[in-house]
């Protein structure tokens, strides 16, 4: 090839990338994915047994990126908890400040509450936590403070803010929570940890969640002649 073709050859060439692939998401949306694939992981394999390197093939990400997001099983498993608390929490909270009826917005409430419970990957973590808690009893004490507790806080905190505005009359919002949630999940939750049923469909969730309504406004609802008393003082 003559001195010409070479200098042509060279000038056409295609410029050399430079190393490395750019970052596609970032470091939450690819977290996001971690959580997703590790919930499914752990509910389906156990805390003990699930793998790390499953967890990260069903994100579609490396090892190597799930643990400089995530140092270890233990965070991982926090982290997927806490990531689906989060959404929860905000949609309870987001329902405290709607302005529908109280028997509406009760109804709405509860259904998110149930949602959480009721699922059936939820269902499942709480079965492993519980078969596994004395070789794990960190994991345990992790989900009944960053799960039962911030659901029951979560829907407490709802309650009070409703009693505040006049719609509810409780004495203490946190132990009329713990009822509310006693009536809405108990039952169906222990027929599928039990295996004697299968989890509710979304219809009979939400029925459940209108009963529970009306069985606790029965009790608890300020009568109608006291909330207008209350608004003409206003």
């Amino acid at each position: 090839m003559n001195r010409n073709g070479k200098d042509q050859t060279e000038q056409t060439a295609p410029a050399r990338r430079g190393r490395g692939r750019p970052q596609l998401r970032s470091d939450d949306e690819t977290r996001a994915l971690i959580y997703d694939a590790a919930r499914r992981e752990f509910s389906e394999r156990g805390f003990a047994a699930a793998s790390i390197a499953d967890v990260a093939c069903r994100a579609g990400v490396s090892t190597k990126t799930l643990y400089r997001l995530i140092p270890t099983k233990l965070a991982l498993f926090e982290g997927t908890v806490t990531d689906r608390m989060d959404r929860f929490i905000s949609s309870v909270n987001l329902g405290a400040c709607d302005g529908r009826d109280i028997a509406a917005a009760l109804e709405a409430a509860l259904l998110t509450c149930a949602e959480l419970i009721l699922d059936a990957e939820v269902i499942a973590l709480q079965r492993i936590i519980l078969a596994d808690s004395d070789k794990f009893p960190d994991i345990a004490e992790m989900f009944y403070e960053k799960a039962m507790q911030r659901t029951l806080g979560a829907l407490a905190a709802w309650l009070g803010t409703q009693q505040r505005r006049g719609r509810l009359a409780v004495d203490d919002a946190q132990a009329a929570a713990g009822m509310l949630l006693g009536m809405l999940v108990f039952q169906p939750q222990r027929d599928v940890m039990y295996g004697h049923r299968p989890p509710l469909s979304r219809a009979q969730i939400e029925a459940r969640a209108k009963a529970c309504a009306g069985l606790f406004l029965f009790g608890c609802a300020v009568p109608a002649d006291q909330i207008n008393k209350q608004s003409g003082d206003a």
